[in-house]
């Protein structure tokens, strides 16, 4: 199968890099600089070079050889290194440039601007900038500020651009990478997620030959599907293990079973509360709570597996976005994901992780391939961690409830009004703060809940949704009158980035 490239120098950007892509119908692969080799792969039809923290002087270095094989278009740190390694010059600029900027497009006819407007808003975000080409690289745009936004060597199909036409923010980003990719690449733009079944089956037949499988199964849309690929791959050979941690929402562990019989999924149910209770009574930091759950997670499966007996494979919903914030050979860590988190050095058992190249909505659309049910596949993500991750500060049996009612109500407000299926997620907060309030006309010292409702498509960005003001009042009313020992409620509008969706 024919994919691009995209070259990871360790911007905050590259995994959008590829999910504009995809969404494109291009399949695409994140690649951390350090695992490039001299050749390119006769499959790969196209290459994208990302962003970068690092400046041109003390960078990773490109792989120069490429340029020429295939069409390239570079971004930010690699339009300024190639064009400082070929004969350029990059300084540092006088103010760090990062937000929006006017771009003029200086070469409309070039494919890469073909179609395109002459002016419009673009996102900046480097200190350095290019300040002589190249003799062979001819100037394509500009800013106020910037006199080489973009250039390119049309002997060489190398494209470079000083902006990121990845982030939303770039108004024709969508529109230049579509010429990119089809117009100068080929590609054809047919590719869709749940083309990849036939592969992820094969491979997952190639990964476990022999003996069995475990499932670690949430109750998630990102675990079920991970789980009924290794069924449907590995037959009896598989089966899943759903621990309830006493850290899901109200009802879901009877809703996540009755799910899984529905599609014939072998499943196993281990109680693990008082388990899981006990080892985070007094931990109020967010990564101690992550990576204490992630280490219980894998001593339950383990303990589990034992008891079933030649068990050599743990099969996990791991998908992009959880390996991409938990860190990369090129990229920080944002927070541990229980996926991806915690694993003992010493497993016991090979990690099976069949959807770590996909994003949210690309899972959700091979969920529908394989058969899911349309209500299952549209519940609203659920971090593996459960509501510990909703509780800032202790977690005791108490808290966990009042959380879990809160969140109840505010979803089923959602639905009353419609307004569930037209938010991408959305969820309570219990905080580790008290507020005065008057309850039966007494005073009240209780705590405070935070609503959160996003809209997003792959869980990299979000945004706050405008819910009517009718709706939250209706959920803020009936949680200070029904959730004990609650006193105020406040509703989050702040944006990924910089907030993340989940508060810890």
């Amino acid at each position: 199968m024919e994919r691009l490239w995209v070259i990871d120098f360790g911007s905050q950007y590259s995994l959008l890099i590829v999910r504009r892509a995809r969404e494109l119908g291009v399949y695409a692969e994140l690649i951390p600089w350090p695992q490039v080799g001299p050749e390119l792969p006769s499959y790969v039809k196209g290459v994208i070079f990302s962003g970068s923290h690092a400046s041109v002087s003390t960078g990773p270095a490109l792989p120069t050889a490429w340029v020429g094989q295939r069409p390239i278009l570079a971004i930010c740190y690699s339009a300024q290194w190639l064009a400082a390694h070929n004969g350029g010059l990059v300084q540092e600029s006088h103010a760090r440039e990062f937000g929006p900027a006017e771009l003029e497009v200086l070469w409309p006819t070039s494919p890469l601007w073909q179609g395109l407007p002459l002016h419009s808003r673009v996102w900046m975000s480097h200190s350095d900038t290019i300040t002589h080409l190249p003799p062979n690289a001819i100037p394509t745009a500009r800013t106020r500020t910037i006199p080489i936004a973009a250039y390119e060597v049309p002997s060489e199909q190398l494209y470079a651009v000083q902006f990121h036409p990845e982030v939303t923010h770039t108004e024709i980003g969508t529109r230049l990478l579509q010429n990119f990719l089809q117009g100068i690449c080929g590609f054809s733009g047919s590719w869709k997620p749940e083309d990849q079944i036939p592969t992820l089956l094969e491979e997952l037949r190639r990964q476990m030959p022999s003996d069995r499988a475990v499932g670690a199964l949430s109750g998630g849309i990102d675990s079920t599907v991970a789980a009924i690929l290794a069924y449907r791959a590995i037959g009896e050979r598989f089966q899943g293990i759903f621990v309830d941690t006493g850290l899901l929402r109200q009802g879901e562990t009877e809703e996540v079973l009755n799910a899984y019989e529905a599609v014939g999924l072998p499943v196993q149910l281990v109680d693990a509360r008082h388990l899981f209770y006990t080892a985070l009574e007094g931990i109020t930091d967010p990564e101690a709570k992550r990576q204490i759950i992630g280490r219980l997670f894998i001593q339950v499966f383990e303990e589990t597996a034992q008891r079933l007996g030649s068990v050599r494979y743990l099969v996990q919903g791991t998908i992009y976005p959880d390996v991409v914030e938990s860190g990369t050979e090129v990229a920080a860590r944002i927070k541990s994901h229980h996926n991806v988190g915690g694993l003992p050095d010493r497993l016991g058992l090979t990690l099976v992780e069949p959807l770590r190249l996909l994003f949210k909505d690309e899972v959700r659309a091979i969920g529908r391939a394989l058969g899911l049910p349309e209500g299952f596949l549209q519940r609203h993500p659920f971090p593996g961690p459960g509501l510990a991750v909703r509780i800032l500060g202790s977690i005791t049996p108490a808290r966990v409830e009042r959380l879990r009612q809160a969140d109840a109500i505010f979803l089923e407000t959602l639905h009353r009004h419609g307004w569930y299926n037209r938010t991408w997620q959305a969820f309570a907060v219990l905080l580790p703060l008290r507020s005065v309030g008057v309850g039966g006309d007494q005073r009240l010292y209780g705590e405070v809940i935070a609503l959160r409702a996003v809209q997003s498509t792959d869980g990299m960005t979000a945004t706050p949704v405008a819910l009517p003001p009718e709706l939250l009042e209706e959920a803020a009313q009936r949680i200070l009158a029904e959730v004990p020992d609650v006193s105020r409620v406040v509703y989050d509008i702040s944006t990924k980035p910089p907030a993340t969706i989940e508060w810890e």
